[in-house]
């Protein structure tokens, strides 16, 4: 059974992120990378290999930086990439994205999970495993931090959730799309000759023809970017000729404040 990792190339997490005076995004000279959170789906994907999974096939929407995400992916160890690129596709949002990666699931043979990482470093959003599996109409499992169990031939899947008020296990039918927060796993280094793999493979691109799309077209647009305004503050220095006296005269500032 396939599995199919969805992947796309962000600005590297320690870029500053400007806006330029134009109104657009700039992060200056900083690569793009693999997104950070899509890694760990890489790697689990990979980690399937052992518990009957028999594919894998790394998947991204975008132009030619996608391909550095993609290469990535193959240098860890995936079998295969595709780059979904088209004019149609520059503006896309996550309802035109997970359309497009839906589409890509069904033109593939023999998918039994799509994995993603819970969010982009960059948009933020979180909602494209939702919609993705909404599309498919497939089980939707979010913010898995383990796979507890995996049977291709029985078609189940157990996971574990990691929520904000503690841990939920569950389980589901595959086919399956699921969303991955970074406790799954450690995501591996790639290797020096899977880098270099990588660097010589040849991706192929498709198009919204090849993919049986028209009418795409966002709800969603950014329509002004501003920076945020400097931040104003003053500092006040409370000095005491002991510990307790500065003590109580903060007690009593905070109070007159408000803040307590």
């Amino acid at each position: 059974m396939r599995i199919v990792i969805c992947t796309k190339e962000t600005p590297d997490t320690a870029a500053k992120v400007d806006v330029a005076p134009d109104g657009s995004v700039t992060w200056g000279d900083a690569p793009l990378v693999i997104n950070p959170w899509d890694e760990y789906a890489v790697e689990e994907a990979l980690l399937l290999g052992d518990r009957g999974a028999t594919a894998t096939t790394v998947v991204g929407v975008g132009g030619e930086d996608t391909k550095e995400a993609l290469k990535h992916a193959l240098a860890m160890g995936v079998e295969e990439a595709i780059l979904i690129s088209d004019p149609t596709l520059v503006d896309a949002d996550t309802l035109v994205t997970s359309r497009v990666i839906a589409q890509a699931v069904r033109k593939l043979d023999n998918v039994g999970l799509v994995m993603l990482g819970k969010i982009t470093t960059d948009g933020g959003s979180g909602q494209t495993p939702a919609q993705v599996g909404w599309r498919l109409g497939w089980t939707i499992l979010t913010y898995v931090s383990k796979i507890v169990d995996i049977d291709f031939s029985a078609g189940t899947i157990t996971v574990e959730r990691l929520l904000e008020e503690g841990k939920q296990v569950i389980q589901g039918k595959l086919p399956a799309v699921v969303s991955v927060v970074k406790d799954i796993n450690e995501p591996r280094y790639p290797s020096f000759m899977g880098i270099r793999k990588a660097s010589r493979a040849e991706i192929p691109v498709w198009g919204a023809g090849d993919l049986e799309l028209d009418g795409i077209s966002p709800k969603v647009k950014w329509v002004e970017i501003e920076s945020l305004p400097p931040r104003e503050g003053e500092c006040q220095i409370l000095e005491g000729e002991t510990v307790e006296e500065a003590a109580g005269m903060l007690a009593d500032k905070l109070i007159e404040e408000k803040v307590v």
